[in-house]
């Protein structure tokens, strides 16, 4: 299979939703345009940033659909995909292969927790399901229970349509050693804004980002300047965006940038429960004030960056 290039900026859309908690596919189209606009080379759907768990299959593929008849010709399209059940995962990929995606994301098993012997298998079975489509394996530890091994990441990267890692583990020693022993064309990806411009100097390739419906510009150029070598003026860029890849993440993913957006007057809708929309809380007067901190760091932060 031929290298398909998703780029470096790469961006875990969120989904809107309306009042009454349904997808507003118009709403969707508006925003992947928006961030195609402003540095995103590929858009990452129904990830985890995208309310994946409590989506229906059906409302994914529209999205998928929607998304795909919005930005073809502009940018590429990664399908989230991934299930802690080998079966559905199998389908759901097959499904995005049909649509005529650009590749699938898919997150190691949660919950049953396999061990290594047993994610080879599950990632092997669904790359051979859609030999054609291009397969990013996502690994964060935190969310799932379980993490992908370098060596098993390794054996994974001999399979011709697997051709890169979001590492969401927060470890700069994963990076270097998935590097170490990985093809050279075989693609890392920071799952952890923070920790893109760090991981790039470990041999990453660039980020599946949050903060990018914010700042996909000026992390764009801090890739860009990296890239060419211009260390310091890539540095520059990250120090001044840290305090806000910080506070997108002061709490669950996506709530602060569901909540930045809304301040921003890109009104995204509520989010679905059991999650829950900090500007929309009302009840217990310790959970208030904790909304009320959130609403308030990502203000100041916005501010210092003139984006209000």
């Amino acid at each position: 299979m031929s290298k398909v290039d998703f780029g470096q900026l790469l961006t875990a859309m969120i989904t809107p939703f309306d009042l009454e908690g349904q997808v507003d596919y118009k709403a969707a189209s508006k925003l992947a345009l928006h961030l195609v606009e402003h540095g995103t080379n590929t858009l990452v759907i129904c990830g985890t940033t995208g309310e994946s768990p409590t989506l229906s299959w059906d409302e994914e593929y529209k999205l998928f659909q929607v998304i795909k008849e919005t930005v073809t010709g502009k940018a590429k399209i990664i399908a989230g995909t991934g299930s802690n059940s080998t079966s559905e995962a199998i389908a759901a990929t097959v499904k995005a292969a049909e649509l005529g995606l650009d590749g699938t994301l898919q997150v190691t098993p949660y919950y049953n927790k396999p061990p290594q012997w047993g994610l080879y298998d599950h990632f092997e079975a669904i790359a051979n399901s859609a030999p054609n489509l291009p397969m990013i394996l996502y690994n964060i530890p935190s969310r799932t229970g379980c993490k992908l091994e370098p060596t098993t990441i390794a054996e994974l990267a001999n399979i011709s349509n697997i051709i890169g890692i979001k590492e969401a583990t927060g470890d700069l020693d994963q990076c270097s050693h998935i590097r170490s022993i990985c093809p050279q064309d075989f693609d890392i990806y920071s799952g952890d804004d923070s920790l893109t411009l760090p991981l790039m100097a470990v041999g990453a390739k660039g980020v599946i980002s949050v903060a990018s419906h914010l700042v996909g510009d000026r992390i764009q150029q801090m890739i860009q300047a990296f890239t060419l070598g211009d260390v310091k003026a890539a540095t520059a860029i990250h120090i001044q965006l840290f305090p806000l890849f910080k506070a997108l993440f002061y709490t669950t993913n996506p709530i602060p940038i569901k909540t930045a957006l809304k301040i921003l007057g890109l009104d995204t809708g509520v989010l679905r429960s059991p999650l829950a929309h900090s500007l929309t809380y009302s009840g217990n007067l310790q959970f208030s004030n904790y909304a009320l901190e959130l609403e308030t760091k990502l203000k100041s932060v916005m501010s210092n960056l003139k984006l209000l």
